[in-house]
């Protein structure tokens, strides 16, 4: 096989927190390769540098230096115009020190000679943290895979045919060039990963491993947030998958003939006595009261928040008939849409309004749920905003006050369910009419990864498509985290599982809204 030329091009970033010296190692590392027949784009110059590159410069590999202009995607388009090679690679080492393995290079010339259609190949890396090594191993590529914050890892391998096609970096962009260029080259040709068993990493990053938290998204800034909206519009409609402003709406199913109450709070809970008391609470404190309770316990008979619920029925000693009634359901699967599907088929009310089993309803939720469905027949799913609330293990509660109210403002009425694919999660509490709950069905674990996560999302996406999507901005729910949460603590392998699940979910939703905007 005859090596094609390739082009490496990384940036000297004076302001990175790792130095000159890190950022010598990465060159080094590219001066190491195996494979020789390569050429070096520097973008930003040092005259004092200059020299010590030229001395590890042994294999006298063709070296430019360019400078910095006023966007990542300016600076990229130079670098791609001051040399002809049939394949670049680009290094983002503008925060961390990166160092590739000796066979990096060759590694992506053989995929690129079996991938003949390839546009981008990226691969599994490992962080070096206190000279600690920890594996990532990253996601394969699908047309689901539209978030901005999915990790491709640091490394880019182009086919510059690709890049010519999509018309190389948007320069307008100022923190969003990379996701652009990522969601373009995947609409005509394909994204490579190479995948590492052990041992099988193509570089390393130097620097401090991140920690997973689930509110991460919440603390971006809203300029950020607005320009990946707008990159991911651009890719939906260029695709056919774009929904606009209104199309496809109908009015919600009517009431169930059975329902006697407004509302149906139905709750899914397994092995949760310690806080399901406080979620009833919360329910019965409603200033609606034409509401009920349902509690789905999916433990079994001997999960101990079957006798924890048995306190509010008849005959308990917390059983009140002035108040709210609760409905007591027990099953031996732990399945979430299980749980929710059977508790809307024994509701009462008209409406399903969610509670998890460590969260609290605001006393006034269900009242702003209702009159947000009261403005509009389309309207066939109400999304509120929560406060954070965080346990400590004697059982005192404090409002996490440097996360603000989250209302997932960045749902729009033109745009919502388009950036819904870009995004974790649509908010909370949500409420969707029974009716359309029964027709509809939350997931049951069916899909590949799902393990009971993913449902409500999934549900959020369906529906949209078809109905108008009412917001309540107030915060009429808390969400309370502790050590026994499922979010508060996630490994990395949780993480990717569950990205897995919802990046299937974005797929079949892309592929769906194709087919229904062809109709």
């Amino acid at each position: 096989m005859k090596q094609a030329k390739v082009s490496i091009i990384l940036h000297f970033p004076k302001e990175a927190p790792y130095g000159k010296d890190g950022f010598l190692r990465t060159v080094k590392s590219i001066f190491k390769q195996t494979s020789k027949n390569i050429e070096v784009v520097i973008i930003g110059e040092d005259s004092d540098l200059s020299a010590k590159i030229a001395e590890q410069n042994t294999s006298e590999l063709a070296v430019h230096f360019i400078n910095n202009q006023a966007t990542l995607g300016e600076s990229l388009n130079q670098a791609f115009k001051v040399t002809d090679s049939q394949y670049l690679m680009y290094i983002d080492n503008r925060e961390a020190e990166i160092v590739l393995k000796q066979a990096t290079i060759d590694l992506c010339l053989l995929t690129a000679h079996q991938e003949k259609d390839f546009g981008l190949i990226y691969g599994d890396y490992e962080i070096n943290e206190n000279n600690q090594i920890k594996e990532i191993h990253l996601l394969k590529h699908h047309i689901g895979r539209v978030r901005d914050n999915q990790d491709y890892g640091k490394v880019y391998f182009f086919n510059r045919k690709a890049l010519e096609s999509v018309g190389y970096c948007d320069e307008t962009l100022k923190y969003n060039t990379i996701y652009d260029l990522r969601l373009k080259v995947s609409e005509k040709y394909k994204l490579v990963h190479i995948a590492n068993r052990y041992a099988g990493s193509l570089y390393t990053v130097k620097a401090k491993g991140k920690s997973q938290n689930v509110f991460d998204y919440l603390l971006a800034s809203k300029e950020s947030q607005s320009e990946s909206e707008k990159v991911l519009e651009k890719h939906l409609r260029r695709i056919g998958a774009n929904l606009e402003a209104g199309e496809h709406y109908g009015s919600r199913p009517a009431a169930p003939k059975e329902a006697t109450l407004k509302a149906s709070v139905i709750i899914p809970v397994n092995n949760r006595p310690k806080f399901t008391g406080m979620a009833i609470d919360s329910i019965q404190a409603q200033t609606v009261q034409d509401v009920e309770a349902i509690i789905v316990v999916n433990g079994g008979e001997n999960d101990p928040t079957v006798e924890a619920v048995k306190r509010y029925l008849p005959g308990g000693d917390k059983y009140n008939s002035n108040k709210p009634a609760v409905q007591l359901l027990v099953y031996d699967i732990n399945n979430l849409g299980l749980c929710l599907n059977i508790g809307a088929w024994h509701a009462k009310g008209e409406y399903y309004v969610q509670l998890d089993s460590d969260d609290r309803l605001k006393p006034d939720a269900v009242e702003k749920i209702l009159a947000v469905y009261e403005k509009d027949p389309n309207i066939g799913m109400v999304i509120g905003s929560y406060e954070v609330w965080e346990m400590k293990d004697k059982g005192e509660l404090n409002r996490m006050e440097d996360l603000p109210v989250v209302t997932h403002d960045e749902w729009t009425e033109e745009n919502g369910r388009n950036n819904l694919l870009r995004i974790g999660g649509a908010g909370a509490p949500r409420s969707i009419p029974i009716q359309l709950i029964r027709n509809i069905g939350f997931s049951v674990n069916q899909e590949p990864y799902s393990r009971n996560y993913g449902e409500d999302y999934g549900m959020v996406l369906k529906i949209s498509e078809k109905h108008r999507i009412g917001r309540v901005w107030d915060a009429i729910y808390e969400v309370i985290r502790h050590s026994g949460g499922t979010d508060h603590s996630i490994d990395q392998a949780t993480v990717d599982r569950n990205d897995e699940a919802k990046d299937f979910l974005r797929k079949e939703t892309i592929l769906r809204r194709i087919k229904l905007n062809q109709k």
